[in-house]
């Protein structure tokens, strides 16, 4: 089975994935930007490193995703499930994380100061000495 994911306006394909679902999938370092990923599941994804700036991931499934390093910039992922995200060293800055919810998602080196002042849900563990 063939994946399209496509621009979020003109529709064009950016990138087709061989493969039944994008749970577990292997896309870092891929160009996704302005990609429409609206309600898709990535759970568990490897988006190490991958141009999502401006992307629609409104109500996607990224929990146990790997999006370190990631550019995340300028993207809407109002409603997203960030569970157990990996998001450290991922640029964050004017991302719309409204109703997002962030429990146990690693933010370490992440950029993006907004984000504790949207209503996000944010669960902060401390690592047992």
């Amino acid at each position: 089975m063939t994946i399209e994911i496509k621009h979020k306006i003109t529709g064009k394909v950016l990138l087709k994935v061989e493969a039944e679902t994008l749970r577990w999938a292997n896309l870092s370092d891929a160009d996704l930007s302005d990609a429409d990923l609206s309600d898709a599941d990535l759970s568990g994804a490897d988006l190490r490193w991958a141009d999502l700036s401006g992307a629609d991931l409104r109500g996607a499934d990224l929990s146990g995703a790997d999006l370190s390093d990631a550019d995340l910039s300028d993207a809407d992922l109002s409603d997203a499930d960030l569970r157990w995200a990996d998001l450290s060293g991922a640029d964050l800055r004017r991302a719309d994380l409204r109703r997002a919810d962030l429990s146990r998602a690693d933010l370490r080196g992440a950029e993006g100061e907004f984000i504790f002042n949207w209503g996000v849900k944010l669960k902060v563990v401390k690592e047992k000495n």
